[in-house]
């Protein structure tokens, strides 16, 4: 009966995480696709555009994984006056970051850019990209932070419906401002980033609006944003700020990755970006199991069952596994019908078969990685453990090695795809010791 309740717990919060993932993937593919018709260097300018919005991205998906860690623990506590303070706390940060990013992208999108390649007829494009998504920044932050609150206290449901809607209507949007159906203007690049500002917007008006004035299970108001939450900065900057950190510093790694690619030249970068869609398709219930199992474990231990919620880490790691398996699996059965899908050249073709050979082999040590890293040790609050293994594996190993199998020695995209994620490998086993030495559960009082 134990591991049915566990089982029951986890599908109820994995299926709809793992269904708004494969909403979020068919939206990516479905932008890849319509941008792709237009030709690889538009392409590789939304593609290396949105490196620079997913650092952004990163940062909002911490803050809100952060707060998550917080608000399932209370939440298992029934704590209800600290659950509020950790959202407030959430919203402020996360109005900062907004306004900060909006005008950065805003003001130099240029020069963000040329930090990422050097090819003229790119960047143009890219810059056109960046000039109308930087407004979506603040509304895409805030909508992430709180579907996370959503989810940590087992409503999943909310912010998938939200993600329905927005893949209807980006796709929609998409194409009518991208080729300029129904009599609108043929806006190409320019086109695909009003589609998802478009998104985003809604996606803003369902969530936020929703928790602010119509929720009654968490029951967050406005006039809750500027409560006093003095008594929990110091449990939230020990728990929450490193999983910012963390992912933040994570997002600009992954832009540096991208910057190897750029250097390499725009045919890896195109080759790089429909090999990101295949690997979100694959990973999608890795990820959703990840993420369920942060809010579990994190339920589990605000309950005060600290054996369980072992026991349940031990389960989740040994799902890691088979998913990671399974990933691999799927990868090597879609690549050639993926990459089938797009107007590229023969060459560009060649080099995103290699990079899918490359992820395959990663996804076997992802599954477990991901869901320690992303889900069962920061349920159990070992931020700052996480935070440093993210950062330094990343920055030591992964960058440089990238580099120098990249740029340096011109190696096969095979092993200079494999060398960019060495750090998956790394982490694997790192996290399984960390997981085995009980030192991951941390206390959290409120």
């Amino acid at each position: 009966m134990k591991n049915q309740q566990f089982y029951v717990k986890t599908a109820r919060l994995a299926v709809p995480i793992m269904m708004q993932n494969m909403i979020t993937i068919g939206v990516n593919m479905a932008d890849n696709i319509m941008v792709g018709s237009l030709g690889e260097n538009a392409l590789s300018a939304v593609a290396l555009a949105n490196q620079f919005i997913n650092i952004y991205q990163f940062s909002c998906m911490g803050l809100g994984q952060g707060a998550s860690i917080m608000t399932s623990r209370f939440w298992g506590m029934k704590n209800e006056k600290a659950l509020k303070q950790t959202i407030a706390i959430t919203t402020r940060i996360c109005l900062v970051l907004g306004i900060l990013f909006t005008v950065i992208t805003w003001c130099f999108p240029e020069i963000i850019m040329k930090i990422f390649i050097s090819e003229p007829a790119v960047i143009s494009q890219g810059v056109s990209y960046l000039k109308v998504l930087s407004v979506s920044c603040l509304l895409m932050g805030l909508s992430l932070a709180y579907s996370n609150v959503y989810r940590s206290v087992g409503n999943a449901k909310w912010p998938l419906f939200s993600s329905i809607g927005a893949f209807f209507l980006n796709i929609g949007c998409n194409y009518i401002f991208i080729f300029g159906k129904f009599g609108a203007p043929e806006l190409g690049v320019t086109g695909a980033a009003l589609g998802t500002l478009i998104a985003r917007i809604f996606e803003f008006v369902f969530i936020c609006m929703y928790l602010i004035f119509f929720d009654k299970k968490i029951g967050f108001r406005i006039h809750d944003i500027f409560m006093k939450c003095q008594n929990l900065m110091k449990e939230y900057v020990q728990i929450s700020i490193p999983v910012v950190i963390s992912d933040t510093l994570y997002g600009f790694g992954n832009s540096a990755v991208s910057m190897v690619m750029g250097r390499i030249g725009s045919q890896f970068v195109s080759a790089n970006s429909i090999t990101l869609v295949t690997q979100q398709l694959s990973t999608v219930f890795i990820q959703g199991a990840a993420q369920s199992s942060s809010v579990v474990v994190g339920n589990t231990l605000g309950e005060g069952n600290v054996e369980r919620a072992k026991e349940e880490a031990e389960r989740f790691m040994k799902m890691g596994i088979i998913l990671g398996a399974l990933s691999t699996i799927i990868i090597i059965l879609i690549s050639d019908p993926v990459i089938s899908c797009y107007n590229i050249t023969h060459e560009t073709a060649v080099i995103a078969k290699e990079l899918m050979y490359s992820i395959g082999i990663i996804m076997l040590f992802r599954g477990v990685n991901s869901m320690m890293t992303k889900g069962v040790l920061r349920g159990g609050g070992d931020t700052r453990f996480l935070m440093v293994a993210d950062i330094l594996f990343l920055w030591v190993a992964s960058v440089p090695l990238g580099y120098l199998a990249g740029v340096v020695l011109h190696w096969p995209a095979f092993w200079t795809y494999f060398f960019l994620k060495i750090d998956e490998i790394i982490k694997c086993f790192w996290c399984i010791w960390r997981l085995k030495s009980g030192k991951w559960i941390k206390k959290i009082s409120g």
